[in-house]
């Protein structure tokens, strides 16, 4: 097992929970005086009461599609180019700004690792004087930058191959002989079956991190025929990294630097543990700190700790999409339209909103869970449903524990020939 890349991942629960909520009141304050964006979303709060997991999540979670449409706004009235959300603007103290589809600008600070993706190349197996193949890209987004900045950290040495050029790479992959691989796994394929039709080896490669994409279990296994050993680091543009994937291989563990929930899809609401929700991720980065950032991405968290002995919350890692807004009979049909029905009603645990039929004939299906029989009658729960969404639909009460724990809130199966 590779070694903790410092002593906070090994610290008790207890004592990272209350270092991380102690920070938090801070971070809370500095957002509100320095960046303009939460100043005005979290206009009114009391940032040094917020000194709990209960009081974070009385917070309203900004999610990435507010980011970007607060950004667009600002912008077309000439303001900042973050939207306000950054505290730190063009200049010495921001070398690099980078763009996200949307698009979305984001920055980039001083200090060393500042995407903190160390972590997350350590626990893969990364050490000093590894040369280190990074093909993320290089221009527009932060991937390559990130995975950069990271392997500096470490006393690593990089080789800025970026994306394409695939005969190139494969040359220099065997010239150079890199011990590392950073970068997509589908990319990863592509380097390994080149080298294969050039017949140029490229063995030297051990062990990679991997992201961007899924890494399924099959293409996994292939890498490990070939002698690599890939792991996985969660993270967007937005936050840097999430969460990491340990040499155990039991679900990812959390970043020392954020604090992490999991939400009911278009609500603010914390889900129970174990319960698949969408990851929302606090950061203590003073230059961009997002407060319940909402990732649109679908986790849960998993019990225990890490065999490896790191000891922060584990996720199962990505889960599919929260976001899972539809279009039925020309209306935007959305998550939280669902869960403002649910309010209503207290009886409800859980409930899926099914869409089915063919283009133009959608039916709407609303499968509910309650705790001790139904209590409101299902043409009550009916009629809210279409007050909120405009749009007919049948209600029909499901065994507790029926509806499966995978997040989604809306099932859309209508297939389109």
């Amino acid at each position: 097992m590779t070694s903790p890349l410092d002593a906070l991942e090994t610290r008790a629960p207890q004592e990272r929970e209350q270092a991380l909520l102690a920070a938090l009141p801070a971070q809370i304050a500095h957002a509100q005086a320095h960046s303009q964006a939460f100043a005005s979303i979290l206009q009114g709060v009391d940032a040094a009461a917020v000194t709990s997991r209960a009081a974070l999540a009385q917070l309203p979670v900004t999610r990435k599609s507010e980011l970007l449409e607060r950004q667009q706004h600002v912008r077309a009235q000439g303001g900042n180019v973050f939207g306000g959300f950054a505290t730190i603007g063009f200049g010495a103290a921001m070398p690099r700004v980078f763009a996200s589809p949307g698009p979305i600008y984001e920055p980039e600070g001083l200090r060393q690792d500042y995407w903190r993706m160390a972590r997350a190349l350590r626990a893969a197996g990364f050490q000093a004087s590894d040369l280190v193949h990074n093909s993320f890209s290089y221009h527009f987004t932060p991937a390559g930058s990130m995975m950069e900045t990271a392997a500096h950290a470490l006393g690593c040495t990089v080789f800025p191959a970026g994306v394409g050029q695939t005969e190139q790479q494969v040359q220099a992959i065997a010239e150079l002989k890199p011990a590392a691989y950073v970068g997509t796994p589908s990319f990863l394929r592509l380097l390994i079956e080149k080298s294969q039709e050039l017949q140029l080896p490229i063995h030297s490669i051990r062990k990679a991190l991997v992201s961007g994409e899924a890494l399924p279990p099959s293409l996994r296994a292939w890498f490990q025929e070939q002698g690599i050993e890939a792991y996985q680091a969660y993270g967007t543009a937005d936050l840097g990294l999430i969460a990491y994937e340990t040499q155990a291989r039991q679900g990812l563990v959390v970043d020392e630097a954020v604090l992490l929930e999991i939400v009911r899809p278009g609500t603010n609401e914390p889900v129970p543990e174990g319960e698949v929700g969408e990851v929302v991720v606090t950061t203590l980065n003073p230059d961009y700190p997002l407060i319940r950032f909402g990732t649109g991405d679908l986790s849960a968290v998993l019990p225990g700790m890490c065999p490896t002995g790191r000891s922060n919350t584990r996720i199962k890692g990505w889960m599919g999409r929260a976001d899972q807004t539809t279009k039925v009979r020309g209306m935007f049909v959305h998550p939280a339209q669902v869960a403002e029905v649910l309010k209503r009603f207290t009886s409800i645990r859980k409930a899926r909103l099914v869409i089915s039929g063919a283009m133009a004939n959608d039916h709407m299906l609303l499968q509910v869970e309650a705790l001790d029989g139904l209590g409101e009658s299902t043409q009550a729960i009916a009629a809210a449903m279409r007050e909120v969404t405009k749009l007919r639909c049948d209600v029909t009460q499901v065994e507790l524990g029926a509806l499966p724990n995978d997040g989604k809130v809306i099932d859309d199966t209508r297939r389109y020939e």
